[in-house]
């Protein structure tokens, strides 16, 4: 949660809490008179409670951007996150991989492999081979 979200949740919280204190001293003292003063203390909580949830529609972060992924040469390879064993030469085998611990890539990164026979990850890459057997 972002400072200024935080400051609008606490600035609704204390106008309901005065709202609620002034109601019931109004209540206890004057019954006849706490009537009009609901009538008002509600109508200007739900206009402000419209303008806080108007404002905060409209000022929501963009969400991040999906990841692109692009592999663009003969025999490439390109992963938005882990490759455990990659094999792009003739008759060629990767190793096992080795055991990786788990990778989350950043949102909205790019992930480009490009030459020939070229290998890409957004995350961690186990065993690669790019060459012939």
């Amino acid at each position: 949660m972002t400072v200024r979200s935080k400051a609008l949740m606490w600035t609704g919280i204390g106008l309901c809490v005065a709202g609620a204190a002034g109601l019931v001293v109004g209540g206890v003292l004057d019954v006849e008179a706490a009537d009009p003063w609901a009538s008002v203390a509600g109508g200007v909580a739900t206009l402000v409670g419209l303008a806080l949830t108007i404002y905060a529609l409209f000022t929501q972060p963009a969400a991040p951007a999906a990841p692109s992924v692009t592999a663009g040469g003969e025999r490439s390879i390109a992963a938005g996150g882990n490759i455990g064993s990659a094999a792009t030469g003739n008759a060629a085998t990767a190793a096992p991989p080795p055991t990786m611990p788990a990778s989350t890539p950043p949102p909205g990164g790019t992930v480009t492999a490009s030459g020939d026979r070229s290998v890409a990850a957004g995350g961690d890459i186990g065993s690669v081979s790019t060459g012939d057997a």
